[in-house]
């Protein structure tokens, strides 16, 4: 199982993160976040690293003005964007290979059924931890939940996963869960935005 990287809001030592050599390298543009990325540009990324844009119950015409300015390979959806949201952002975006991740917040329960409107809408989900922050809050959710995920849209894994948490990750990755990408954040930082690479490379090499 080759499972994916993605290392999410990345604000200061940009260039430093990308000679990980990510899958993907995630930048936060909503401006109550303490990561928020509001730079005129993205550093050159190496080749095959993809950037995503993060972003929280924005307009679309918002969302199409930024991924057009900083090329973004991803859309990611943390809010509460609805169906109609998605289609509407789909059809306005300037190049069809952009594609849109949909983010769910859990905890210790979740209904999965809220997922069926968007499984043939987005290309992938993302599951994070449910806190007072849309995303970023250091803690992983029950995992236990994910057996009652049973549809075969592939998922990205995300909330408070560090180097404490391999084990149980190496775990759940044995499993038939269609778990696509883990996605890092605050776990990994020495203060928000700026990422700690030894442990990121550390990470890296054990997944």
């Amino acid at each position: 199982m080759n499972i994916k990287l993605k290392i999410c809001g990345i604000k200061q030592n940009i260039a430093e993160v990308a000679k990980l050599q990510p899958d993907y390298m995630g930048f936060i543009f909503y401006d109550e976040s303490p990561r928020y990325f509001n730079a005129e540009e993205i550093p050159q990324l190496p080749a095959g690293v993809k950037k995503v844009g993060v972003f929280v119950d924005e307009k679309i015409s918002k969302v199409i003005e930024l991924t057009s300015k900083y090329a973004l390979d991803i859309i990611q959806l943390h809010g509460n964007e609805s169906n109609e949201y998605i289609r509407d952002l789909q059809s306005n975006l300037e190049f069809s290979g952009t594609l849109v991740w949909k983010a769910f917040s859990l905890h210790d329960k979740f209904d999965f059924s809220e997922l069926s409107p968007y499984e043939n809408t987005v290309d992938k989900f993302l599951f994070d931890t449910k806190g007072k922050e849309k995303g970023g809050n250091g803690y992983t959710f029950n995992w236990e939940i994910l057996k009652d995920y049973t549809l075969n849209k592939p998922f990205i894994l995300s909330g408070g996963i560090g180097l404490e948490e391999m084990e149980s990750l190496k775990e759940l990755l044995q499993t038939d869960l269609p778990i696509y990408a883990i996605d890092v954040n605050s776990r990994f930082e020495t203060k928000p935005g700026l990422k700690n690479t030894e442990d990121l490379k550390r990470f890296k090499n054990e997944l």
